[in-house]
């Protein structure tokens, strides 16, 4: 490891590490649901949308369930991956082309696909793995990717962060904290498990978050009261060194005609500086039968959050969090279920450009939907935000 790479996971650990345990440590009680202001001095915009051809062929393959999404600065090409839990084709990723910039977005390119691999080199069997979210190694150029494990009354498998080279072989898994093993009365709820997943600390780092909260930690997000949620930090090598509370907001609506049946939940993490761990962006997906989506990002910042790493959040300060848009407010021509976000190339304004996509699940009322934001901040937020 390069000596300034230590200096940086030194720095992070100390980082992690010096929030204790609540158990050790109390924090005062906080709110888990706290209000999130909007952004002060941060402009977002749309450059332009893209929608790929439902069920279109690819080398064999049927593009769709894309549902995490990274960009490759050293190639220029952007890697998805789909949610096909090897029931159409075996679990997979692409490569494209986004022509991304100042004046649209042009057409999704796809350059590549390789099927993901099991330890003994097998593709996954069918419903073996939920594959949700995917990140390059800033380092080797490996993926990392998560999947949500189940939980039904015959199944119960654990969700897990796996390493894949890029030609789809297995290299490797990351553990995962005890608390997120699909045990009988504790863990993740059903579906609701490991949907983000980014690097952090010039890729010291990798964090994940659970997409609804544990089946200790209380009940999932209504339309009157939101929830917590949980952000893991672990070193790139694999040991874990903390974990956070998020509070998640409220359902947006309640669901028509019968009650109850909308959710929110966490669908990508970001890290939002290149080396400050504490920052990130969080995008919150939320559904609402007989309603409609909503997609908000959110600016975190971990740093005076309480580490609750296998313990109980009960009196943990939580992650501090501000909006930074609701895609309602852009002039998207529709609003589907979007999961996946990463940075692209950055503008010549100095702006960066957050490309997303959206989750069709195989489904023809559904979309697949790439589109691209212009983030700028101005000099004046800079101390309260992150540094872009």
């Amino acid at each position: 490891m390069p000596r300034h790479s230590r200096r940086i996971l030194l720095a992070s650990c100390v980082l992690v590490l010096g929030s204790a345990p609540v158990a050790m440590a109390p924090a005062a009680t906080a709110d888990p649901v706290a209000t999130a202001d909007p952004a002060v001095g941060t402009s977002v915009r749309l450059l332009g949308e893209q929608v790929i051809e439902h069920n279109l062929d690819f080398a064999g393959t049927t593009v769709g369930g894309l549902s995490g999404i990274d960009y490759q600065e050293r190639t220029g090409e952007y890697v998805l991956i789909s949610d096909d839990r090897s029931t159409r084709n075996p679990v997979r990723y692409y490569t494209a082309h986004i022509g991304v910039g100042e004046h649209g977005v042009g057409p999704v390119t796809f350059t590549g696909t390789h099927p993901l691999r099991t330890a003994t080199g097998d593709t996954y069997a069918p419903n073996s793995v939920d594959p949700e979210e995917i990140r390059v190694d800033p380092w080797t150029g490996d993926y990392y990717w998560t999947q949500e494990g189940e939980r039904t009354d015959t199944v119960r498998a654990d969700p897990s962060v796996r390493i894949a080279q890029p030609d789809g072989a297995f290299a490797g898994d990351l553990p995962i904290p005890g608390n997120e093993r699909m045990l009988p009365n504790s863990g993740p709820r059903q579906n609701m498990v490991l949907e983000g997943a980014t690097f952090a600390a010039g890729g010291t780092l990798f964090l994940t978050s659970m997409e609804g909260p544990l089946l200790q930690d209380g009940p999932a997000a209504t339309a009157t009261s939101g929830a917590p949620t949980r952000i893991t930090v672990q070193a790139r090598s694999g040991p874990l060194l903390a974990q956070y509370v998020y509070p998640m907001e409220p359902v947006f609506a309640e669901s028509r005609p019968d009650p109850g049946l909308g959710m929110n939940g966490i669908a990508s993490l970001l890290a939002a500086d290149p080396l400050d761990p504490t920052k990130l962006l969080v995008l919150e997906r939320a559904y609402v039968p007989g309603v409609g989506n909503k997609i908000r990002i959110y600016e975190a910042d971990l740093g005076t959050a309480t580490n609750v790493l296998d313990v109980p959040i009960s009196g943990a300060r939580p992650v501090s969090k501000r909006l930074l848009v609701d895609l309602a407010d852009v002039g998207l021509s529709r609003i589907d279920i979007v999961e996946g976000m990463t940075w692209g190339p950055r503008l010549p304004s100095g702006a960066r450009t957050l490309v997303l996509v959206s989750d069709n699940n195989f489904a023809e009322e559904q979309i697949t939907q790439v589109f691209a934001l212009a983030v700028d901040q101005s000099a004046g937020s800079r101390s309260s935000a992150a540094a872009w």
